[in-house]
């Protein structure tokens, strides 16, 4: 008897904490099936060859441009951007093609004559209009804020209000393709594959109101948009936004503040650029060697795979660097410190860099007058919670709402222990069909796959699973 209570004590014990040991063993796990999926040979920046001080050296250098096959990383990327990988201009080889199509995309996020401030502005509104301001609401930050970047981009593109149903295709296609590379879920390839077909009824239908490359037919167009602009543009500008907000959230000072003084714009950049700082949006980005790089008295040979570790560079060089504090930037200058958000200019740096903190601005600008927000969940750089958070109506100002913290709280900690263990399995999973299937190393070895001319019609959809 005595023996059996015993057993049962130590096992509620062990079940009770279980949030506080179990992710971070599995995440452990989690990291070395992420090895797997690139090669010993690999090499990491900042690490053990190459540190942080050397970092942009590395980066800007005229032989770290290459892309596409020569690493394993390249078949999981396209596997997990399926079915745009051969018209997503981030991960194709310079040349005329990558050069159009980064141009076209250029075109797409200059506006052309919009006043992008006042855009992002109607389109916050857009979505939160629909949000109670009298209550109490919990959200997660990501979902709301995938809606503003649906509608953003949407008019950005077809210069009209994005249908509501057109919204939801957007942002299922986004947060699927965020799913799968978080390993949160599997791949939905039908959810890709209806955001292409509603783009290429678009541009059949004549409303597109930007230049699409010549090169390429309708049907490769759809799929160039929906890569380059309501994949990656849509899915990366709502995690930056999400990052900011969820950051406020856990900040009530910083956030009082920005919501007191709308028009310092000064501040509102600080905050942006800490929120970057701290939780980049890219946790790595990968380049190939097209030539020898020499480097600290260590020569680099061609086709080496580089990998240039965002958040742990950009978390060295500074005082404190897990505390969110804008106001260091009072003392330091971006381009002087180890801050790269938008990577580096000598090696196609993102073309949303401009864009981005112009609509980052003004959305927290319209979300900050209404609502305060209070968060109790756990923040890191992959967020695949997707940023539980609370909303209150600023005026009146109401008691903080301790009670739902505290059960946002242990909510976020034990879907930690089963996300864990779902990501760990995934992983698996889709690390080895990504290596299976080999997506990238199979375009690039066939040569009926190159998209640098009109292709025949074949359908949007995949026999991928």
């Amino acid at each position: 008897m005595v023996k059996g209570i015993l057993l049962i004590a130590a096992g509620t014990v062990v079940a009770a904490s279980l949030p506080s040991w179990l992710p971070r063993l599995v995440i452990t796990a989690r990291n070395r099936v992420l090895a797997a999926a690139g090669s010993e040979e690999d090499v990491t920046i900042p690490g053990p060859r190459i540190g942080a001080d050397r970092l942009r050296e590395v980066y800007a250098h005229p032989h770290a441009h290459g892309r596409g096959p020569g690493s394993k990383l390249s078949d999981l990327i396209w596997y997990l951007i399926h079915p745009v990988g051969h018209v997503h201009q981030e991960h194709m080889s310079s040349g005329p093609f990558h050069s159009e199509l980064a141009g076209c995309t250029r075109g797409i996020l200059a506006g052309s004559g919009l006043d992008v401030e006042d855009l992002a502005r109607r389109c916050a509104r857009r979505v939160l209009d629909g949000t109670d301001p009298a209550s109490l609401r919990s959200v997660r930050l990501r979902d709301m804020a995938m809606e503003m970047t649906a509608e953003f981009f949407h008019e950005l593109v077809f210069r009209t209000p994005c249908p509501p149903g057109a919204r939801k295709l957007i942002t299922a296609n986004a947060d699927d393709a965020l799913g799968a590379t978080k390993f949160t879920r599997l791949r939905h390839l039908d959810r890709r594959a209806a955001l292409t077909a509603y783009l290429l009824e678009r541009i059949r239908a004549g409303a597109i109101s930007c230049a699409l490359p010549t090169s390429l037919d309708d049907e490769h167009r759809a799929l160039y948009l929906h890569g380059n602009v309501f994949g990656t543009g849509v899915a990366q500008l709502a995690e930056g936004l999400s990052h900011l907000l969820l950051a406020l959230a856990h900040h009530l000072e910083i956030q009082q503040r920005m919501a007191d003084e709308p028009a310092d714009v000064a501040f509102y950049d600080r905050a942006i650029n800490e929120s970057l700082r701290m939780y980049p949006l890219f946790g790595i980005s990968q380049r190939i060697t097209t030539g020898p790089i020499d480097i600290g008295g260590e020569t680099l040979p061609t086709g080496s795979v580089l990998v240039f570790d965002y958040e742990a560079y950009q978390r060295s060089g500074f005082e404190d660097p897990d505390r969110f504090d804008p106001d260091r930037w009072l003392t330091l200058s971006p381009k002087d410190a180890t801050f790269i958000p938008f990577g580096v200019a000598g090696n196609r740096p993102c073309p949303a860099r401009g864009l981005s903190t112009v609509f980052m601005r003004a959305v927290t600008a319209e979300v900050l007058p209404r609502f305060v927000l209070y968060s109790s969940a756990g923040h890191t750089r992959s967020m695949p919670n997707r940023a539980p958070c609370v909303l209150m109506p600023r005026t009146p100002a109401l008691p903080r709402p301790t009670a739902a913290l505290r059960l946002m709280r242990i909510r976020d900690d034990w879907e930690n222990v089963i996300r864990s263990l779902t990501q760990f399995v995934l992983g698996c999973v889709i690390v080895a069909d990504a290596r299976s299937q080999k997506l990238c190393q199979r375009h690039h070895e066939n040569p009926a796959s190159d998209t640098r001319h009109p292709q025949p019609k074949r359908k949007t959809g995949t026999q991928h699973a």
